[in-house]
């Protein structure tokens, strides 16, 4: 058994509310797991404390129409990627910072806040990134019905 299909195999052990179609080996050293949000934090303390995943490589925020995706990579020391999925409410998202497990997840949050328009829960108040100060509040480019005629209006 390969150490990815141990890892998939446990986290599926510990977590039986998740489907196994749910955790795929897409190829060597790479993790995909979509959770439900009442269960990311459960799962990411889990990856962190018991499957060693201690580096955070990037979060990547997705407008998908009806709801928002947030990916969070991780990394292990092996190389292997863990690509961890939780879909948020597209009206008012909302999800809780991870600042608190990695640090350097503020400026990815700070990124996703700008482009997306998702509030992070326990951010602490910052600079803007990547727009600048003078951006139009409640603008947010990444979203895929952002009008930019918006920013002509000024």
């Amino acid at each position: 058994m390969s150490v990815e299909e141990k890892i998939k195999q446990e986290l599926l052990a510990k977590f039986t509310n998740i489907a196994a179609d749910q955790v795929r080996i897409q190829r060597a050293r790479r993790i995909f797991a979509d959770v439900p949000l009442d269960d990311f934090f459960s799962v990411l303390d889990y990856l962190i404390k018991q499957q060693k995943f201690t580096q955070l490589s990037a979060i990547t925020g997705m407008d998908e129409m009806d709801k928002i995706t947030l990916v969070y990579h991780l990394a292990h020391e092996t190389g292997i990627v863990f690509n961890l999925k939780v879909a948020i409410a597209r009206l008012n998202p909302v999800m809780k910072t991870v600042i608190a497990y990695y640090p350097s997840a503020e400026i990815y949050e700070r990124e996703i806040m700008d482009l997306l328009g998702v509030q992070f829960e326990g951010l602490p108040e910052g600079r803007r990134y990547p727009l600048p100060d003078e951006w139009p509040a409640g603008q947010h480019p990444l979203l895929k019905d952002w009008d930019p005629s918006i920013l002509d209006k000024k």
